[in-house]
């Protein structure tokens, strides 16, 4: 996937302010996912059997998705419901655990929706750069508004 102007895609082309919530009320791992997936179907990213996907890809291979401690990486393999690669981001209200044995609880929790294996490596090494930091993970959980996770995360604010 490329920006328009033929450079790899931004965070901000494949993360539109839109997908970003703060302080989102789940009680469970599915509630989480399925947040995460309802933003990923509200930007058009994906169907709502996306979203169904990425929670049967967890009952059967476990909390894979929680990839570092307090962040889960939700998502499935490409597939006809995915409609374009984007992505969603969360920060949950209260910890919620996915069953991990080392990086549970989790607070924020990311969607992935990618057409095909590049653009879903490449929206990973966006999101990599940006949560690499201690200190940035620390802004994104003391975050207070939507605006504020946007302008951690280096995209553009909501209208």
């Amino acid at each position: 996937m490329t920006g328009s102007t033929g450079s790899p895609a931004s965070l901000g082309d494949l993360l539109p302010s839109e997908a970003v919530a703060a302080h989102v009320e789940v009680e469970t791992w599915e509630e989480a996912v399925r947040a995460s997936g309802d933003l990923l179907v509200a930007t058009g990213s994906a169907t709502p059997e996306y979203t169904d996907q990425m929670i049967a890809a967890i009952h059967r291979y476990g909390p894979y998705i929680v990839i570092a401690p307090g962040f889960a990486l939700a998502h499935a393999q490409a597939s006809d419901d995915v409609l374009n690669t984007g992505m969603s981001f969360m920060q949950l209200a209260h910890p919620v655990r996915f069953g991990h044995e080392k990086n549970d609880p989790v607070r924020l929790v990311a969607g992935l929706a990618s057409t095909d294996h590049s653009a879903h490596m490449e929206a990973l090494q966006q999101l990599a750069l940006v949560l690499s930091s201690p200190e940035t993970m620390e802004q994104l959980l003391d975050a207070g508004t939507v605006d504020e996770l946007c302008a951690v995360l280096g995209i553009p604010p909501s209208k």
